[in-house]
């Protein structure tokens, strides 16, 4: 009996200290379109005739594509977050506001509908609509195969929020 209220006392703290840690988002929904698996090591290399533009992708063994929308309420935000591998984020309708955990200055990253955003996945940050208009992202996750595309993270304490 006193194993099981240990196991159960620590799991209760173990959950309490989760939900203080964790910071979920708010106000916005998201559907997965799709998600595929590439098995083969993937290397494509572009290079336009003029040299004015270039992309260079290259993975192994795996690599996960995944491509999903989120739409965010006027004042919703996606919570702390990482990602294991880059993301890719197109705003395709209203504005979006982007902050880095690892910038000290707390540094608004404004997009607008038809541009794009970069997350490199390696640190927390969070996504705002602090606008009083619904916005809409289409968004492109490139992962390890079967990895989480989204890791909850700690608020990193540069920002007020």
């Amino acid at each position: 009996m006193r194993r099981f209220l240990a196991v159960a006392v620590a799991a209760a703290v173990a959950v309490a200290a989760g939900l203080v840690w964790a910071t979920p988002g708010s106000g916005s929904t998201s559907t997965l379109i799709g998600r595929a698996t590439f098995a083969d090591p993937v290397k494509v290399r572009r290079i336009s005739e003029d040299h004015d533009w270039q992309v260079m992708v290259r993975a192994k063994p795996n690599l996960d594509v995944a491509v999903q929308t989120i739409v965010f309420e006027p004042g919703g935000y996606s919570g702390w977050h990482s990602h294991p591998g880059p993301v890719f984020i197109s705003v395709v309708e209203g504005t979006m506001t982007f902050y880095e955990g690892d910038d000290p200055s707390c540094t608004p990253v404004v997009r607008t509908a038809g541009q794009g955003f970069l997350d490199t996945g390696d640190h927390a940050h969070i996504a705002r609509n602090e606008t009083g208009v619904q916005a809409r992202n289409v968004v492109t996750y490139f992962a390890p195969a079967g990895a989480a595309l989204r890791i909850d993270e700690p608020a990193p304490g540069n920002c007020p929020f």
